[in-house]
């Protein structure tokens, strides 16, 4: 056991000296780069961990995470199955009490939780989750070097996302970066290009009409729920292309503590919304409350022109083609056929996307259920963290955290066998990670989802919706 955040680190940062400078050269970042690499490293993961765990040591160890669901394509299930089953035989003395816990309840249940001083040992959250519980102390340091990576060989923005007063709390897992989906048939009955993607937001909004007065069907995607991560991480692409924000972070040395939500940048992508929602009436009605799952149901029926998604989207699609049956099938799998994935829309300001994800933390003792167990919990973090199971563990819906997965045989694998990864991929160099501060969480999953209704619903104009989020956000940070 363990109630020391500076014992925490120590041992693991000095058994990894011998880790090597990053061999991943970002200034390179292409499709064709990450296609040349892959394949060109061996990694042993069991061999790295036993580093850091000794292989036969006997302990116990907890761990939170939200994994595979309903929604997810059967390999994306089969693949965390196998990572559980290896984990046990590289581990076998090590007991694993793992709970898979659903996206948009996973905060609120470890928040109920470490105020009982019964959170688990390990919590993978997503990207925007973590600041909150550093920022009140409820988190051990932890850097790579602890369970014996290198930080040079994790995404700088990635990395960004899990320090706090310049203190790093955890360790980034997989890299999210989306793409726009479009279908090309609807395209072309639409009487535009099949194989070119929209270039930029106006046109998004051009085309959704230019679909829905041909075709019939609803033209983008929109997502507007509120409380649901899903929103801002394809509401705020938009946002920040038009060169809004919710604070400065997508200043090239972002402050957080300017307000952006209320620029003319941000009111010109809320109207963007407004105006296929309400004005064109080009998006589902159903976009209020639509989370990325509701999207996927039209898209296959062929009732849904353009979206913003994973690669996972096309595995998920596939899957739901193989499933269906009589004309329904006849018409998913033209669906699929007909699937296409581009970069997503330039705006007047930049093209952008969220660097989205999860990190892996460690609670301290006292906020622990039973204690931390330390050498188990480094152990686990350590075989998360790998460049294999980094990249495995992604298989179908991210990037792998670990910028050494790229050179595995695994990633190649991936990149041969999954339609439009590259497309995703190339992203990663447009990511902006949400606002490093405790408040992000409320602010992109409450405000800025309340901003979208409000003006959708025409319960205020654009400019006041815009100008109450914005207070709110001046309100929240003021801590009043």
């Amino acid at each position: 056991m363990l109630a020391s955040s500076v014992a925490f680190g120590l041992t693991a940062s000095l058994a990894c000296t011998t880790v090597q400078a990053q061999s991943v050269d970002l200034s390179k970042w292409s499709p064709e780069y990450v296609k040349s690499i892959a394949g060109t490293e061996e990694v042993d993961t069991a061999a790295d961990c036993a580093k850091i765990t000794p292989l036969d040591y006997k302990g116990k160890v907890s761990v939170w995470w939200t994994g595979p669901n309903d929604a997810s394509p059967d390999i994306d299930r089969k693949v965390h199955e196998d990572f559980w089953a290896a984990w046990k035989a590289t581990y076998p003395n090590i007991e694993t009490d793992y709970q898979n816990i659903d996206y948009n309840q996973l905060l609120d249940k470890l928040r109920t939780a470490t105020l009982g001083n019964a959170a688990p040992m390990v919590v993978r959250l997503q990207i925007l989750g973590g600041i909150e519980f550093a920022s009140k102390g409820y988190f051990h340091e932890l850097k790579p070097e602890d369970v014996g990576y290198a930080t040079a060989d994790f995404w700088p923005g990635a990395m960004k996302s899990v320090m706090y007063d310049g203190v790093p709390y955890g360790i980034p897992t997989n890299n999210e970066t989306m793409a726009m989906i479009w279908n090309a048939d609807i395209f072309q009955k639409a009487g535009l290009d099949p194989e070119s993607p929209p270039k930029t937001w106006d046109d998004v909004v051009k085309y959704s009409k230019q679909i829905k007065e041909k075709v019939g069907v609803a033209g983008y995607g929109l997502v507007a729920k509120q409380n649901a991560g899903n929103t801002p991480f394809r509401f705020m692409p938009q946002l920040w292309a038009f060169g809004g924000g919710a604070l400065d972070e997508a200043a090239d040395k972002p402050e957080y503590k300017s307000v952006w939500l209320n620029n003319d940048g941000a009111k010109a992508a809320l109207q963007a919304s407004y105006d296929m929602y309400v004005r064109d009436k080009s998006v589902p009605v159903s976009a209020l409350t639509n989370t990325q799952n509701e999207n996927q149901a039209p898209f296959i029926a062929g009732q849904l022109a353009m979206m913003i998604a994973h690669p996972s989207e096309y595995a998920k699609m596939v899957d739901l083609a193989s499933k269906a049956t009589g004309a329904d099938k006849e018409v998913a799998d033209k669906v699929v056929s007909n699937m296409r994935y581009g970069l997503i829309p330039e705006g007047p300001d930049r093209r952008a996307v969220v660097f989205g994800g999860s990190n892996i933390h460690v609670f301290k003792d006292e906020y622990v259920d039973g204690g931390l167990d330390e050498q188990a919990a480094k152990a686990l973090v350590c075989f998360w963290t790998s460049a294999e199971w980094s990249t495995k563990l992604a298989w179908v819906t991210s990037n792998p955290g670990n910028l050494r997965g790229f050179k595995t045989k695994w990633m190649k694998e991936r990149l041969d066998t999954i339609k439009f990864l590259d497309v995703t991929t190339s992203m990663l160099p447009n990511g902006i990670p949400f606002p490093v501060i405790p408040e992000a969480t409320e602010i992109m999953n409450i405000i800025v989802p309340d901003m979208l209704q409000n003006a959708l619903t025409e319960k205020m104009t654009v400019e006041e919706a815009a100008d109450d989020a914005a207070a709110k956000v001046e309100e929240l940070l003021s801590g009043l």
